[in-house]
């Protein structure tokens, strides 16, 4: 069966909006490497730096910010993506669904100009991090504000203006309706997150990463899979 494209014929940029490092190569970095490798320009919005992803009592918080930066512009480097940036300001499990928040959202929206977003499904049942609830659920009211002219008009000025994104891609979803063939580049996808080393002491993520892959694409007959919940804006 033939791979789905994942995004529109008229576009070719992708911004994937994060709470954590990691998130990305987790979630769908088989998604994000096939679309490097078909000529997609990708992009990563973090908004935490994930400082507090250790249970080490000699590590301090500005130490693992600094570490897991690192390595996840080491990983997205690995996978092809073109650009990493990390808001200021929001603190790891401590991220909530703010004006403040939104604005921000919608100003890198408006820079970057994507024709599709990726980021985290906000309704998925026992979604467990509070950060992932609130980066999606931001995320999609800062994509509702970024297309019209009256929201934040301060932001336009310097040649920026309104714009709409036409598609949003939910990841860590359980209402799935798009699947993305991953087989051809697991093993990017398994090297990408190993770059994440400080969250890899105790666990190799290949074998868990093709179960879940083989999982996901049973339904279509893939090898290896990953589902999102797409919305047409």
């Amino acid at each position: 069966m033939a791979a789905p494209a994942l995004l529109p014929t008229e576009g070719s940029r992708v911004l994937a909006i994060l709470a954590h490092p990691d998130d990305a190569e987790f979630l769908c970095g088989g998604t994000i490497a096939r679309l490097v490798e078909e000529g997609y320009e990708v992009h990563y919005l973090l908004v935490t730096r994930g400082e507090k992803g250790s249970d080490d009592p000699e590590m301090t918080a500005a130490r693992l910010a600094e570490i897991r930066e690192h390595e996840q512009r080491k990983a997205a480097f690995a996978l092809g993506v073109q650009s990493v940036t990390f808001l200021e300001g929001y603190v790891d499990g401590e991220v909530e669904v703010t004006l403040t928040l939104r604005r921000e959202l919608v100003w890198h929206v408006r820079k970057l100009r994507p024709n599709v977003v990726l980021t985290f499904d906000p309704w998925k049942k026992d979604e467990p991090h509070p950060d992932h609830r609130a980066v999606g659920m931001c995320t999609l009211d800062a994509l509702a504000c970024a297309r019209g002219r009256m929201y934040f008009p301060e932001q336009l000025v310097d040649g920026t203006g309104p714009h709409r994104v036409k598609d949003i891609y939910y990841f860590s979803t359980d209402r799935p309706n798009h699947w993305v063939d991953i087989t051809s580049v697991i093993d990017k996808k398994i090297a990408a997150l190993r770059c994440h080393a400080c969250q890899m002491l105790n666990f190799d993520p290949e074998e868990y990463i093709r179960r879940k892959g083989s999982q996901a694409g049973a339904e279509h007959k893939y090898k290896y899979a990953e589902m999102f919940h797409r919305a047409v804006f």
